[in-house]
């Protein structure tokens, strides 16, 4: 009997490592080097900055290869004006258009803009806000993390851990990550950048 309760506290470890494991593990999506692994759209242009991608000078996305359906992605990220107001955005289950690849693309957009009323935290598809943060806690100039999760028609966000919004939505299924940059006279910068593929379990 003693000898059993010698090895029962290894056993519980076991089980419960055992049923952590099954859980995805995060993958970077941005390699701190080089744009490896990115597909360039449009006429902005991108570069990596000690160890931070950045987006400037024009209209355009950057897109990278994984091709999800169920996710989570986060990472770090900061924006401001170098003339104009500063808009961004994080996309997933995202693709360019067919017709136009340098388009806006078709998929879900994580509003990255403290300069508008659907700001920083709501679900845009596009050209629409469709998903209402809950409040703003970003300001321009400064670094914020920002998480994503996407699960079937659930959606949801958080900004700094906290979270900002819930939204159901079935039309976009599947698709790329894409970070953009909207327009001449900003800059979008991001990193720490990770993902999983959740369609896994």
């Amino acid at each position: 009997m003693n000898r059993l309760l010698h090895f029962l506290p290894a056993v519980i470890l076991a089980l419960l490592l055992g049923g952590c494991s099954s859980q995805p593990k995060w993958q970077p999506l941005f390699n701190g080097e080089n744009l490896d692994g990115w597909t360039v759209r449009g006429e902005a242009s991108w570069k990596v900055k000690e160890g931070v991608l950045v987006g400037e000078n024009g209209y355009g996305h950057i897109y990278a290869a994984p091709e999800l359906t169920d996710l989570e992605v986060k990472g770090t990220f900061r924006i401001y004006s170098t003339g104009s107001d500063a808009n961004s955005g994080l996309y997933f289950r995202a693709n360019p258009p067919a017709d136009n690849p340098d388009g806006f693309p078709r998929g879900y957009e994580a509003q990255i803009c403290n300069t508008q009323d659907a700001f920083t935290g709501w679900l845009w598809k596009p050209g629409t806000p469709t998903g209402k943060a809950t409040e703003n806690l970003t300001k321009d100039g400064e670094w914020f993390d920002y998480r994503i999760k996407a699960v079937g028609t659930l959606i949801q966000f958080w900004i700094n851990d906290q979270p900002v919004m819930t939204y159901e939505d079935d039309e976009y299924k599947k698709g790329y990550f894409a970070i953009q940059c909207h327009n001449p006279g900003m800059v979008i910068e991001a990193k720490d950048l990770y993902f999983r593929d959740l369609s896994e379990n």
